[in-house]
């Protein structure tokens, strides 16, 4: 349907009014027509009645239209701080309203204006508010899509008592919920299980270096009970009269789980989605199996810590600039371009989207490819 622009003038003049004073709700448009024209026939005829009929009326007008403005004032909101969640579950919104006046506030309309994401609107509705006391609304969002999300006003409205005139105001209230990404219980990961070999031998050679009786000896101490009887220093016990033992020097390998998301090229929204669920359950998995593992983002670099990962790809978006340069470590890379992959450090790992079809030129690099077909969390525990 075609609105003019007088028709839209018409509606943001009222929108203004009601904001500001109130505006007539259908039934006092009925009753103003009716007081108007017992008033014309007042007129006419002279008729005392008449008058007396138009003077309620109009009376009546100008109660609601004074109550009305009068019941939004003074009315106090809070809002709780919004616990964060994973996607596909729901908010739990709490906004605290409070009536300090010494007067009965009655018939309150109270709209929440959660982003489009989330569930749009929320209406709460008061019909008694005692004085000075409070209430607790609360209201519950589904969350489909991970993101952080703002919102920054809820709108009071009111028609008390008699329904005869709308009057609304708009308070800023600052706003902000995170949704973080699905996780999945992952059982097994080649992707990451294959780096974090390489860990688990360096951790076998550092014991068996650790267990040898030949190394290079940081320190001599006491001997204490457990000790391994190989590493007793003879010569400094007889000397100190006491049994003395060797402390041998530690190798460290360093290695560590890199997760990168390549969020600085184009992605297919779908796509993307899939990439961020498949990199907060890799960095979980690590996580579980007591590796060192960071998350990397093309405009965040290098994050480490549950929270602060799953906030970072809650809000993470694609098309960025690169401002982070890429680590030069093995890493698994998440991707839907080729741009990198033959400059990728030597051991690292690909998770590629479509529509990569071949095989990186980087003979290095082992990967697997996203399949439509198999669900992501069978996908991420199939073999390389």
């Amino acid at each position: 349907m075609y609105n003019s622009p007088h028709h839209n003038f018409i509606l943001s003049f009222f929108n203004w009014l009601e904001r500001r004073w109130a505006t007539p709700a259908y039934g006092g448009w009925v009753l103003i027509g009716i007081a108007l024209s017992f008033f014309g026939a007042a007129t006419n005829t002279m008729a005392g009645w008449l008058y007396v009929l138009s003077g309620v009326l109009f009376s009546l007008l100008a109660l609601n239209l004074f109550i009305s403005i009068n019941t939004l004032k003074q009315i106090h909101l809070k809002r709780s701080n919004i616990e964060a969640i994973s996607a596909g579950n729901e908010l739990t919104i709490e906004l605290i309203v409070k009536n300090p006046t010494k007067k009965v506030k009655t018939l309150i309309e109270i709209i929440d204006e959660l982003p489009l994401d989330l569930s749009g609107k929320i209406i709460n509705r008061i019909e008694t508010l005692p004085p000075k006391t409070e209430t607790k609304l609360v209201s519950y969002a589904h969350a489909k899509k991970r993101g952080i999300y703002h919102w920054h006003h809820v709108i009071l409205k009111t028609a008390a008592p008699f329904g005869l005139f709308y009057s609304s105001r708009q308070r800023s209230i600052e706003s902000k919920a995170i949704v973080y990404p699905q996780v999945l219980p992952l059982q097994t990961c080649p992707l990451i299980d294959s780096i974090g070999n390489e860990e688990t031998k360096q951790r076998q050679s550092e014991k068996l270096y650790q267990n040898a009786t030949e190394g290079v000896t940081k320190a001599i101490r006491q001997y204490r009970y457990g000790d391994p009887t190989r590493l007793i220093h003879w010569r400094s016990s007889a000397r100190f009269g006491d049994l003395q033992v060797r402390e041998l020097e530690t190798i460290t390998g360093g290695e560590e789980i890199i997760i990168c998301l390549d969020n600085s090229s184009e992605w297919e929204s779908e796509y993307f989605e899939t990439a961020v669920i498949a990199a907060a359950s890799m960095y979980f998995y690590a996580s579980r199996q007591q590796l060192e593992v960071r998350l990397w983002t093309a405009d965040k670099g290098l994050v480490r810590g549950n929270q602060v990962m799953l906030e970072t790809l809650a809000g993470v978006d694609f098309g960025v600039s690169m401002t982070k340069e890429i680590p030069s470590s093995p890493l698994i890379w998440l991707s839907q371009n080729t741009d990198f992959l033959s400059s990728l450090p030597m051991g690292s790992r690909c998770l590629l989207f479509p529509p990569i079809e071949t095989y990186p030129k980087n003979e290095n690099i082992l990967s697997i490819f996203y399949d439509e077909e198999i669900p992501l969390q069978n996908l991420l525990q199939k073999p390389l």
